[in-house]
């Protein structure tokens, strides 16, 4: 098989029992936002305007993870994320120790649920203090529901204080908050736009598919149907690289497999041609630029100590990031041509290295606040 045609198999594979590991691995360390609160406090509307599934509720597509707590995956066919909600709260024999190992180092958040008009909050104090001493979550956000049922804007505020005061005061520290009603009439008054925000700089993935910017053209339309293929293919390739030795050829494989999916979508098959001029458009020195990523990515895994931890954590941002401005181009490229149109060179590449610096950043941050000493914790 000469080169052109590793290339046009590599475009267009076949199942890779090789990769099953890396997707159970992928499966395994979703990220997760972790819901704490009483029955009726807006956990289920809170995921519904996070993830815009307005299908969500307990009981349908909620799987049981522990005794006293639920699992949603989202999406559920190609998940991305994972939503824990505690059940049971008020229980008198509730024990939080089951949920804190479930969410141990893959929970990014910890969403404090209260709704406003509810002053009695003992049951969420008494899980905290047991998550407070065992020092395994590291991040909070305290969300208050149900806002604009407290009409009087004073007393609203009032009961907001009362609640962020008993959290505050359990954990010992200063708590970010939200403040939303999903069911206000204004959307200017839900707070859902502040949430998202709040919880996007705690999981930049969230920010990725939840983008509700303004889209310019028919291109763009398309690629956010798309955008979470993308990025599942993009968080199969940076789990990758938790398996040793691995990374090196799971992440082409999956970019391939990726590169095949979106042409699927887009009636189109692979071949010598069309991968030829995508290359060229992305540009000669891609290719150059990709083997050193990669290369470089895999290097720092194998120095001993720096690719145990740091090597470890760049491999899989650049991994993550690599494969998703890959799909984004190839998404633009892939429209282009069922429209019989020419690809502006200078466009697409700009669109790959747009979409590489947007992650990069992001997925850093996200790593050195994982790996900062937990502030968190009790001194």
């Amino acid at each position: 098989m000469n080169w052109s045609e590793r290339v046009t198999a590599w475009a267009n594979p076949s199942k890779n029992p090789e990769l099953e590991p890396v997707f159970a691995q992928q499966a395994q360390s979703l990220p997760i936002l972790w819901l704490l609160g009483k029955t009726g406090a807006g956990k289920s509307s809170l995921i519904q305007a996070l993830t815009g599934d307005s299908k969500i509720d307990i009981g349908n597509g909620f799987q049981p993870c522990t005794k006293t707590a639920n699992v949603y995956d989202y999406p559920q066919d190609k998940p991305l994320l994972r939503f824990l909600d505690t059940r049971g709260l008020s229980e008198a024999d509730y024990d939080a120790r089951e949920d804190i190992a479930a969410c141990e180092d893959r929970s990014h958040a910890l969403l404090i649920v209260l709704k406003a008009d509810d002053p009695e909050q003992s049951d969420v104090v008494k899980a905290l203090k047991q998550i407070r001493a065992s020092g395994k979550i590291k991040n909070y956000l305290v969300v208050h529901t149900g806002i604009l049922q407290v009409s009087d804007l004073i007393q609203r505020q009032q009961a907001i204080a009362h609640n962020q005061a008993q959290v505050e005061k359990v954990l010992a520290q200063t708590l970010d908050q939200v403040a939303v009603d999903f069911i206000a009439d204004d959307p200017a008054q839900s707070g859902v736009s502040e949430l998202k925000q709040a919880l996007a700089d705690l999981l930049p993935i969230l920010a990725q598919f939840n983008d509700e910017q303004l889209h310019t053209n028919q291109e763009e339309k398309n690629f956010i149907h798309l955008k979470k293929e993308v990025l599942w293919y993009a968080g199969a390739a940076a789990a990758s690289d938790v398996l040793p030795a691995v990374g090196l050829v799971a992440v082409p494989s999956i970019q391939g497999k990726m590169l095949h999916s979106l042409a699927n979508q887009y009636g189109v098959e692979w071949d010598k041609k069309l991968l030829s001029e995508f290359a060229t458009a992305l540009g000669a020195s891609f290719g150059i630029k990709y083997a050193t990523r990669l290369g470089l990515r895999q290097l720092a895994k194998l120095i001993p100590v720096y690719g145990q931890t740091i090597g470890t954590a760049t491999a899989a941002s650049i991994s993550f990031a690599t494969t998703y401005a890959l799909g984004r181009a190839a998404s633009k490229y892939l429209y282009h041509q069922t429209q019989g149109e020419a690809v502006d060179q200078i466009e697409l590449q700009t669109l790959y290295e747009d979409a590489m610096r947007a992650l990069l950043p992001k997925l850093k941050n996200d790593k050195d606040n994982q790996d900062a000493p937990n502030s968190n914790q009790p001194k």
